[in-house]
């Protein structure tokens, strides 16, 4: 840290405000608010294992950060917003116009109201309900559907202002049916007003108290014998309904929400946005973020600001997965903007929570999605690279793992990545019988004696191999590729530990670090990049297969104990009980003559197996290793 910035720090004011962060050319490459300005930048800069410990590994990028002081919390969350709108930081997460603030615009003062598609909140007075906005609309077809179906059904004007006054004829709309033409004929004010409340119901998702309005109308023109009117009607109310055919009811109490999920694959971020309107789903938004290394908390945080500053009002009922810093102040900025109370929640149970955790798949495929098209992939691989000193980009990538119960059943997995994706093809078990007693590195050592003796015509070597361990098990992996006269780039990811036991938080656990052969000290990456992610994730699956062979193993050796124990079962009186009552268990409450029933039991032997399977269960396995 250079003596100005320190200096800075030192400083550094404790009330509300945003800070940002420049790198050493000037540039913004990070805008964030805080409730106490100097407890929150400060803590960049802590050595306490922070999973925020951003400043510190990007030294030689960071030049200076700058704090703006507000009067309440409020304020620095309208304040981030702005910032963050202006310089667009490559740290954070921005939406951009092209893309996110697609809505519908319903002036209602001017004469004879249009439907309008606009990308940015102007000047209005949406506050006193004059002008409303419906959106946003991620989806150019899908707003361009909305339009067509409400001016086809609902037969508002479609010319412009200037044609409204000049038109000498009427439009090929009103020849079609499809517009009252108030360019060109007498249309009554208060008739055409009608048409434009019901086409608000509609686009505001109030559809019941819309479609009684209607019926309402179709039954008063049918009484007084205007059929084609009548008839007019029902069409349109079928169109309608039919439209909310597509639309699963999710919830019961019909209140307006808003639904977030996140899925975070290291650097990359998906947040998917479902609109709940009247219990109805109408609406799912998907936005992606690369190279979004802070906080997910934070990032959802910055993100809500972003999305609410657009031209639509927020309903009545925001859903989170999370917590985020802040929530009071957004929720009164969000109650302020719509003129009406909006409530932050984040649900743990109940028809709520499932709202949310159906975000959270939709979220998670999002993610899936882009890891599939490849996205940023080269860039990981590259810092990948870089991180850990390798020859090449790692494009393939094995890890192995070892699985016990007190030296039973001792298995090892072997699990390979191609182009960061799983490549089943690769997988391998290993089944250890030459291991006494619960030696991990003796096991790993002859998984991977097994694996490096296949290399070669039959079985290439990856890239980069990675040993789920520490020191120790790097050891033995160096170890084996020497005795098998083979050389390939080797490193063991050792994961979190807990360093002050019973704490709570960032610093009670120790960053996951990854160890080089020759290197005394580990390599420490960076969290929330995706480099981390891939490892960790080609970790995770490693144990996951080994977890699965090996528990597949014990419930097979506690089905042939229980049985084999009993004098007289063999094998295929085994397999015949087994496929006859489906389980020890339904050997076990089987009567005697049921058992009778199986070819070559006979009473004593059935006796002895009730005897047998009746003795008291053996101790509850401890977890896995």
């Amino acid at each position: 840290m250079t003596p100005e910035l320190q200096a800075k720090l030192d400083l550094l004011p404790s009330g509300p405000g945003v800070y940002l962060m420049r790198d050493r050319t000037g540039e913004v490459v990070y805008v964030g608010k805080a409730v106490n300005l100097r407890s929150r930048v400060r803590s960049y800069f802590n050595r306490s294992g922070d999973d925020r410990a951003f400043v510190p590994l990007l030294s030689g990028l960071l030049g200076d950060v700058e704090t703006i002081l507000v009067g309440s919390e409020k304020e620095a969350l309208i304040l981030e917003s702005t910032l963050i709108q202006r310089y667009r930081p490559r740290f954070n997460v921005v939406l951009r116009d092209d893309k996110s603030f697609i809505s519908l615009r319903l002036d209602k003062t001017r004469p004879y109201p249009k439907l309008e598609i606009v990308r940015r909140h102007g000047p209005g007075t949406e506050k006193d309900g004059r002008v409303v906005y419906f959106g946003p609309y991620i989806s150019a077809a899908a707003i361009r559907e909305t339009v067509r179906l409400v001016n086809r059904h609902f037969r508002l004007r479609t010319c412009s202002d200037r044609e409204l006054l000049d038109r000498s004829r009427p439009c090929p709309e009103w020849h079609l049916g499809r517009a009252p033409a108030p360019c060109w004929l007498d249309v009554p004010p208060e008739v055409y007003a009608r048409s434009v409340r019901e086409a608000e119901l509609f686009l505001s998702g109030r559809s019941d108290e819309l479609l009684a309005r209607l019926r309402s109308r179709m039954g008063e023109a049918a009484a007084a014998e205007r059929f084609e009117e009548a008839a007019r009607l029902r069409d349109q109310i079928g169109a309608i309904e039919r439209s909310l055919e597509r639309q699963r009811m999710v919830q019961s109490d019909k209140v307006d929400q808003d639904v977030f999920g996140v899925a975070r694959g290291g650097a990359h971020l998906s947040v998917v946005v479902l609109a709940v309107r009247r219990g109805r789903l109408q609406e799912r938004h998907v936005f992606d973020f690369s190279r979004q290394e802070f906080p997910t908390e934070e990032l959802l945080g910055s993100f809500l600001g972003l999305y609410y500053d657009g031209p639509a009002a927020p309903p009545k009922e925001i859903l989170l997965p999370l917590r985020i810093e802040g929530e009071g102040a957004l929720a009164e900025w969000l109650s302020d903007r719509s003129g009406r109370t909006v409530r932050l929640r984040v649900p743990r149970w109940g028809g709520k929570r499932r709202l949310v955790e159906t975000a959270e798949a939709n979220a998670a495929q999002a993610l899936r999605d882009h890891q599939a098209r490849g996205a940023d992939l080269e860039e990981t691989l590259a810092r990948l690279q870089r991180a850990l000193s390798l020859p090449a980009a790692p494009h393939t990538l094995e890890c192995f793992d070892i699985s016990n119960l007190q030296g039973a059943e001792i298995v090892g997995s072997k699990v390979r990545f191609r182009d960061g994706r799983p490549e089943k093809a690769g997988y391998r078990r290993f089944r250890l019988k030459g291991v006494a007693g619960q030696d991990d590195f003796a096991a790993l050592y002859e998984v991977l004696r097994r694996r490096l003796a296949r290399a070669g015509e039959r079985d290439e070597l990856p890239d980069l191999l990675v040993i789920d361990g520490g020191k120790g098990q790097l050891a033995v992996a160096e170890a084996a590729l020497a005795d098998a006269g083979l050389s390939t780039p080797v490193v063991s990811l050792a994961k979190s530990r807990v360093l002050a036991p019973g704490a709570t938080g960032p610093a009670a656990h120790s960053p996951e670090r990854v160890f080089l052969p020759g290197v005394k000290e580990p390599v420490v990456l960076r969290p929330n990049t995706s480099e981390l992610f891939l490892l960790q994730r080609l970790r995770d699956e490693a144990h996951r297969f080994a977890i699965t062979y090996h528990r597949t193993l014990r419930r097979r050796r506690t089905l042939r104990s229980a049985l084999d124990a009993v004098p007289g079962v063999g094998p295929a009186r085994r397999r015949a009980l087994l496929a006859r009552f489906g389980s020890v268990a339904g050997v076990r409450a089987a009567r005697p003559e049921e058992l009778c029933e199986i070819a070559g039991v006979g009473r004593a032997l059935a006796e002895r197996i009730l005897a047998a399977l009746a003795a008291p269960p053996l101790p509850a396995n401890p977890p896995d290793r």
